[in-house]
């Protein structure tokens, strides 16, 4: 059974008089343990698709179901009850608070949830030593680098203990050598921990970290590429 089952999905939105389709008829299908790159220009879809995807937008029309469960139509608080039990998100702004130090920003989801205090530092600290911040957990956002901040923001999408980790634009605001690394944590969390990534970039060798590559064009989707790896460690493309 696939985690995420997308089919016939559209999303029409009202800009005046004037109807948007920032989505047209998609279908799309995520196995547990996969790892897709979603890319596409501005204004193509991409976003709107992980929006839908996560649970914070609803489509126009069509089927969405999410590990076998029909969500498209749930109320808002059923809806939020499955991104809590299935979803971490992690964004191009990393959404920490200033005042609070990266453990307390980490155990933030745990709280809404009602988790005791000793339960939230196990998590929490376990979830910063995954992405390598374990010694820094008491320093603040100002006294952590871009791509700490980031892998802040990553260990607070898993210390819910998600099946899926939805990513847009994870590397947007960081330089190529920091996204290569946050890349490395994706890697690592995908392969050795079997966690679905799904990851909205505009950046083709960030694509590339993925085992496959959909690609949006005005709505639709206009190809998708399967990614293997070739006997030297390097990605072979192979059009799908």
């Amino acid at each position: 059974m696939p985690l995420v089952k997308i089919e016939g999905v559209s999303r029409q939105y009202k800009s005046g008089q004037v109807k948007v389709d920032a989505l047209k008829e998609i279908d799309l299908t995520v196995e547990t343990g996969d790892f897709v790159s979603i890319m596409g220009p501005s204004g193509s879809g991409k976003s709107t698709l992980l929006n839908i995807i996560g649970g914070l937008d609803r489509p126009s029309a069509g089927v969405y179901e999410l590990a076998g469960k029909r969500v498209e139509k749930l109320s808002d608080g059923k809806l939020a009850d499955i991104r809590n039990q299935f979803i971490g998100f992690v964004f191009q702004g990393f959404h920490l608070l200033p005042n609070l130090d990266a453990q307390a920003n980490v155990e933030l989801p745990l709280i809404y949830r009602g988790i005791g205090r000793a339960e939230r530092r196990r998590r929490s600290t376990a979830a910063l030593e995954a992405v390598g911040l374990g010694d820094r957990r008491h320093h603040t956002p100002s006294q952590l680098s871009g791509g700490e901040q980031q892998r802040v923001a990553i260990a607070r999408s898993l210390v819910g203990e998600p099946k899926m980790i939805l990513a847009d634009e994870p590397t947007g605001a960081l330089d190529s050598r920091t996204g290569e690394k946050i890349m490395n944590i994706f890697h690592k969390l995908n392969t050795e921990q079997g966690l679905t990534i799904v990851q909205v970039t505009h950046e083709e060798a960030i694509a590339q970290h993925g085992q496959r590559i959909v690609r949006v064009l005005d709505g639709r989707i206009e190809n998708e590429e399967i990614l293997e790896k070739g006997i030297n460690g390097e990605m072979l493309e192979v059009n799908g």
